[in-house]
């Protein structure tokens, strides 16, 4: 089809759409000076993600309600008939190969090159074509920021096999597992299927993990309602912290097995009320039960929210997001390492922004993402929204401060 139409950059980027079609052309460059001559190359977007509420529920088989965000990964492909997949990502210049034929050849471990094998694999095992091509990548969605560079990644590079090799008949379900199955089996994290859902679908999206995934599309988005989301990133990354995700559904579960399940969906808060005392002796783990409670109160919160939205009441939507943030940090307990407490970056931003939000009375934060470092989601009235990036940029750095929004488009080719 060849470069995008103007109607179709509208579609994605609403106001901002001259600035896409200038980043397009660049990227358009871009893949000439990578591959040489290209026919007639074809394009394709993949957002980031953001987690409105629902924090560590999916692995229990909970609720949670995501959204695409604003900032989006795009490459300029073409197929190269071969088995071949040539990547390029603009600003580094070593690119990526892979074999399409043959990818569980690809060593494991091994950053973007795993990554791309993984996706590979992923769409082969579930019985879709792949074959080669050639791709230059330029992105927005900024690694270790709390809107998942990885999983934007994952949904654009099925978006191309979709499109050259599937005719658009791979749904997004099946995309998204494609996206875990490389980090499950490639980079060997035990990712859920969060992540790759909310950068596939576009939008504001309620997921239910209680069996196999469902998601259902919610008309939300924060700026129609006068709110930014900014998130800011306090400065801690969390690439060294699997064993502390581990024990959030590890705790969970042992709950579950007292009151008679595998998991907390198959559970409730009043049964955990009712036998408390005995559920606490049998666990003996404390911080088990609160985590417990945190999954069941969050997936109320959602159902409320999901409600509010409906019913465009945005004030309810904020307060359950603070609500959320709340529970995070006091009983899910993810908003530090217990076993470094000098280090605090994530309270540290929470506290300086609930100073904020008491001045100005009005607004919630909450930790955004698996916690314990990294990032943290401000919602605010609009007006306010200058002022508080400019003292939180004080703080943590401008680089570190970012406004986004929910974007309806998801992973996608650009016609």
């Amino acid at each position: 089809m060849g470069f995008p139409s103007r109607e179709s950059m509208e579609r994605i980027y609403g106001a901002d759409a001259g600035r896409a079609e200038r980043r397009l052309r660049d990227l358009e460059a871009g893949y000439r000076k990578a591959f040489g001559a290209a026919g007639e190359l074809e394009f394709f977007t993949s957002p980031g993600r953001t987690e409105i509420i629902g924090n560590h529920t999916d692995h229990n088989g909970g609720r949670i309600l995501a959204g695409s965000v604003t900032k989006d990964t795009v490459c300029a492909a073409e197929r190269n008939g071969t088995s071949l997949v040539r990547i390029v990502s603009e600003g580094y210049g070593t690119g990526f190969t892979v074999d399409s034929a043959r990818p569980e050849e690809t060593p494991r471990e091994k950053g973007t090159l795993s990554l791309i094998a993984g996706v590979l694999a992923g769409m082969r095992e579930a019985g879709y074509r792949t074959g080669g091509f050639n791709a230059y990548v330029s992105t927005e969605v900024l690694s270790a920021a709390g809107i998942s560079s990885s999983a934007s990644f994952e949904m654009l590079l099925c978006s191309v096999l979709n499109y050259f090799f599937n005719g658009d008949a791979v749904d997004v379900a099946a995309r998204a597992r494609a996206g875990q199955y490389a980090e499950n089996r490639y980079w060997n994290k035990a990712s859920g299927l969060m992540d790759q859902m909310a950068c596939a679908c576009g939008g504001t999206i309620l997921l239910d993990f209680s069996g196999d995934v469902r998601y259902e599309r919610v008309d939300f988005r924060f700026g129609d309602f006068g709110y930014d989301e900014i998130l800011v990133n306090s400065g801690k990354g969390h690439a060294d912290l699997s064993e502390e995700y581990s024990a959030i559904p590890n705790e969970m579960r042992l709950t579950a097995r007292e009151l008679g399940g595998k998991n907390l969906c198959e559970c409730s808060e009043e049964e955990l009320l009712k036998n408390f005392n005995a559920v606490r002796k049998r666990v003996g783990n404390d911080r088990a039960l609160l985590r417990a409670l945190h999954f069941f109160e969050e997936n109320r919160r959602v159902d409320t929210a999901v409600r509010a939205m409906k019913a465009c009441d945005s004030a309810t939507v904020v307060r359950m997001i603070d609500e959320g943030g709340r529970s995070s940090f006091e009983w899910l307990q993810n908003a530090y390492v217990t076993g470094t407490p000098e280090e605090q970056s994530v309270p540290l931003a929470l506290a300086l922004t609930r100073l904020f939000l008491r001045e100005k009375g009005a607004g919630a934060c909450r930790i955004h993402g698996g916690g314990f470092g990294g990032v943290i989601m401000t919602v605010l009235p609009r007006v306010l929204t200058p002022e508080y990036t400019e003292r939180m940029a004080s703080y943590f750095g401008a680089e570190n401060v970012y406004v986004t929004g929910i974007r309806d488009v998801g992973a996608a080719h650009i016609g």
